[in-house]
């Protein structure tokens, strides 16, 4: 393997380091009311630890918690409804579990700072790259907290009206995460995680041509997050509903691991845990 395509292979996780070097799983708790999946599902105490001891049950690596839907076409929620949402969440999880590596999915750097601040909140996932609030980035420098970075044309309004692309899609990625990767290298923030954000302003096409040339974004050297759990590059391809979704999302978590997924960001913690379990199993042969 050439040098460029390495990857950072563990994160500091409020001095957990998170080893990636075996990919790892990071189980979805959305306590909103409209996302796509399980919208409305997890918005009472009873329910958000139900799930959460599901997730630690199925030997989930990192919780990662959004109030906000960001769904094409969601409804935008204030501020103050956001952090509410995430406050009473993330105390109860706290108070059970305090060593669970958490992750907040918010692009709002407040917001960020509080969970942080307050909760101990060990990654920041933002789905606009500090494009939906400019002091995001030197929030998470300030933090000093790994931070995923995921790539979205548009906002979740907006993203999927007729998503075009002006130049290859693996260059316009490229180039875009690149300026961010470089800002907060300089500033020293090192624990960065890329996410290609499917489904957010790509077309079917699109999202399987990312997934294809996945290994292109190792060019970074940083860790790979896909999240294409139960997404509509599945359903629409197949037929069916999110509901129906989960056998297309295994085997496309097992495509994103042969293309250096590190984190799987998924609803279905024991599936993909299988396929981590599968593809390492697989990896320990060495190819002649």
């Amino acid at each position: 393997m050439t040098e460029y395509l390495k990857q950072k292979s563990y994160i500091n996780c409020n001095g957990k380091l998170l080893d990636l070097s075996i990919p790892k799983v990071m189980g979805i708790l959305n306590v909103t009311t409209d996302s796509f999946f399980d919208g409305g599902k997890y918005s009472d105490e009873e329910a958000i630890m139900k799930r959460v001891d599901q997730m630690m049950q199925e030997g989930v690596d990192i919780v990662d918690i959004g109030a906000y839907s960001s769904r094409p076409g969601a409804v935008h929620i204030s501020e103050s409804d956001e952090l509410k949402r995430l406050d009473n969440a993330l105390r109860m999880i706290r108070k059970k579990y305090p060593d669970i590596i958490i992750s907040v999915d918010t692009f709002r750097a407040d917001i960020a700072r509080f969970v942080v601040e307050r909760h101990g909140v060990d990654i920041v996932n933002d789905i606009s790259a500090g494009d939906m609030d400019e002091a995001m980035l030197e929030t998470v420098v300030e933090l000093n907290v790994p931070y995923i970075m995921m790539h979205m044309k548009g906002i979740p309004q907006n993203m999927q009206d007729n998503p075009l692309y002006d130049n290859d899609i693996i260059y316009e990625l490229i180039d875009y995460l690149s300026k961010k990767v470089e800002f907060l290298k300089q500033k020293g923030l090192h624990d960065i995680i890329l996410d290609p954000g499917f489904g957010f302003g790509k077309t079917v096409d699109d999202n399987y041509e990312i997934l294809q040339r996945l290994k292109e974004l190792k060019v970074f050297e940083l860790p790979i997050l896909v999240g294409v759990s139960r997404k509509s590059m599945i359903y629409k391809l197949l037929g069916g509903t999110p509901q129906e979704a989960l056998n297309g999302t295994s085997a496309l978590n097992m495509v994103s691991l042969q293309n250096g997924a590190k984190i799987l960001r998924v609803h279905d913690v024991k599936e993909a845990r299988e396929c981590v379990q599968l593809y390492t199993k697989l990896q320990s042969f060495k190819v002649m």
